[in-house]
């Protein structure tokens, strides 16, 4: 006599999909994984910002102005970490998934879209909570004294976040993978220049100052910078420009965005 026919019960299958926390969480853990073990993403996620901090920490190659060089830098750093992660990172995986129809057989699973959606964006967020770790824990070695409240760094990092997905997501969903890998890595490098990272933005001229300040990039290093380095308290008119380019971002990539 089986076990089964002592209990009186019987073993019949239940096909049906795993409950949907369960494949966001299984797609979350799956990007994640991909993402780590891809070297060109770990190149711009990890290497390239840790080298920024420490040569430009050592070395004093720009005027980052009076006090300790990577009390200015660091805060920059965490704003490139995001723009690595978000934008230039994500922009990259999903236009080749799309091009290869990765994100087309996606589709058809049971998984919904914006079930896919949520689990790159929890990726993202593990992805950058462990640049923060190591961003922070170099910055540290190196004597680095950050000030003020951390919420304030956390809901700034938190709306840049959004906003760097936002524009990722649509570059990736609008133009070519081709394309979409030359474009993510030249504006890459554009607001790695240009955004306050590692030149403040006082060295350049007035009238290309006020649009620079307009950027999300800028936004995002100059609020982490007066909180991080000055104390002060939340810089409402960064955030305000982050969560405004968060909207837009977010809303033409849900318009314009391409699975095929």
């Amino acid at each position: 006599m089986t076990a089964t026919e002592a209990t009186g019960t019987a073993l019949t299958p239940r096909p049906a999909p795993a409950p949907l926390s369960r494949m966001i969480a299984a797609q979350a853990a799956l990007e994640t994984r991909m993402l780590l073990r891809h070297g060109e993403q770990l190149l711009l996620t990890v290497v390239i910002p840790t080298l920024l901090l420490v040569l430009f920490s050592a070395v004093r190659i720009v005027d980052t102005g009076d006090g300790e060089r990577v009390d200015f830098l660091a805060p920059g750093i965490l704003a490139l970490a995001v723009v690595s992660t978000a934008f230039t990172g994500q922009a990259i995986a999903t236009g080749f998934e799309r091009r290869y129809g990765v994100l087309k057989r996606l589709g058809a699973s049971p998984l919904p879209r914006w079930g896919l959606l949520c689990g790159k964006t929890c990726a993202v967020l593990v992805t950058l909570a462990l640049q923060t770790v190591l961003l922070t824990g170099t910055a540290l070695a190196l004597g680095w004294s950050p000030r003020g409240n951390p919420l304030a760094p956390a809901v700034l990092m938190l709306l840049g976040t959004a906003a760097f997905s936002g524009l990722g997501l649509l570059l990736a969903g609008t133009v070519r993978a081709e394309a979409t890998l030359a474009a993510a890595n030249l504006i890459f490098i554009l607001l790695l220049l240009g955004g306050g990272v590692v030149v403040p933005l006082e060295n350049f001229p007035d009238a290309l100052r006020g649009l620079l300040e307009l950027l999300p990039v800028s936004a995002l290093s100059t609020g982490l910078r007066d909180v991080l380095q000055d104390g002060a308290a939340m810089p409402w008119g960064q955030a305000a420009v982050l969560a405004a380019w968060s909207v837009v971002s977010l809303t033409a990539a849900a318009r314009f965005f391409r699975w095929e």
